[in-house]
C-alpha cells in the first residue's frame, strides 16, 4: 500500500476522533475513566521516548543549516518547544478564567464564545502541523509511523474530550468540524508542500511543546481523580513497544 494512502487513512482516523468523541459517553464520569488515564500514560510515554530524542535530532539539523554552535542551535529548538507550551498554557488559563467569570456573572459554566473559538483556532493550527508531520517525520520507518499514529490517536481522545467539556454545544455544532478540516488540510499540505528540514524541525519543536502541556494538563490535575495503575500501564506498554522496535533495528 502506498505510504501516502496509509497516512491519509491515519488522517481520517484523526478526523473520526474529532467528530465522534462526543459519543464516547462512557468517558464522561468522575472519577476519571481508566481508559483516559491509560491514554494519558501512552501520551506521556510518547513525550519522553519520541519527542525528546527527536528534538535532539532536530537540534543537529538546526546546527547544520544555520552554522550556529551546537549548544545555541539546541537552545533554539527547545525555545520553540517552550513557546508551544507557553501558548497552550496561556490558552488553557484564558479558558478557565473566562469560564469562572461567566459562571459568577451569569451562572453558566461555559467560557465566553470568543475565548473558546480562540482555543479551537489554536488547536486547529496544532492539528495542521501534526497532520503535516505524518508525511515528514524524522523517523520514517513503518514501526515509527505506527507508534506515532497510536500515541496521537490516544492523545486526541483525551485532548478533544477535555476541549469539549468546556463548551459541548459549540464543539458539537462547529468546533469538531473545524478540527477535522484542519487535519485534512495539514495532511494535504504534507503531500503537496515540502518544507526545508530546518522548518520541519521548527514545526516539530513547537508541536512538541503544545503536546507536552496538553498531556500533563489532561492527566495531572487533582480534581480529575486520575487512576495511577492504568496510567502506569499506558507508560509501560508504550515503552515496551518502543524498546522492542529499537531492539529489532539494532
Amino acid at each position: 500500500m502506498p505510504a501516502t494512502l496509509i497516512t491519509f487513512l491515519m488522517a481520517l482516523a484523526f478526523c473520526a476522533v474529532h467528530v465522534f468523541v462526543g459519543r464516547l459517553h462512557w468517558l464522561d464520569r468522575t472519577p476519571r475513566s481508566k481508559w483516559l488515564s491509560f491514554a494519558g500514560g501512552v501520551a506521556v510515554g510518547y513525550v519522553f521516548l519520541h519527542i525528546m530524542p527527536e528534538l535532539g535530532a532536530h537540534a543537529g539539523t538546526f546546527e547544520r543549516a544555520t552554522g550556529l554552535p551546537a549548544q545555541l542551535a539546541e537552545a533554539l529548538v527547545y525555545t520553540l518547544s517552550l513557546a508551544g507550551l507557553a501558548l497552550f498554557y496561556g490558552l488553557e488559563r484564558a479558558l478557565s478564567a473566562s469560564r469562572d467569570t461567566r459562571k459568577q456573572a451569569e451562572g453558566r459554566d461555559r467560557p465566553h464564545h470568543p475565548v473558546f473559538w480562540l482555543h479551537i483556532a489554536a488547536s486547529a493550527l496544532l492539528m495542521v502541523m501534526i497532520a503535516y508531520l505524518l508525511n515528514h517525520r524524522e523517523d520514517q520507518t513503518p514501526a515509527g509511523l505506527v507508534l506515532f499514529f497510536a500515541a496521537m490517536m490516544l492523545h486526541f481522545v483525551t485532548a478533544d474530550f477535555g476541549t469539549r467539556t468546556h463548551h459541548p454545544e459549540i464543539y458539537d455544532a462547529r468546533g469538531r468540524w473545524v478540527l477535522a478540516g484542519a487535519t485534512l488540510v495539514g495532511w494535504l499540505l504534507g503531500v503537496l508542500v515540502g518544507l526545508p528540514q530546518i522548518a520541519i524541525g521548527g514545526l516539530f519543536a513547537f508541536v512538541a511543546g503544545g503536546i507536552v502541556l496538553l498531556v500533563l494538563k489532561e492527566e495531572l490535575p487533582e480534581e480529575r481523580k486520575s487512576y495511577f495503575l492504568p496510567f502506569l500501564g499506558g507508560v509501560v506498554l508504550y515503552a515496551a513497544l518502543v524498546l522492542g522496535e529499537q531492539w529489532s533495528v539494532a
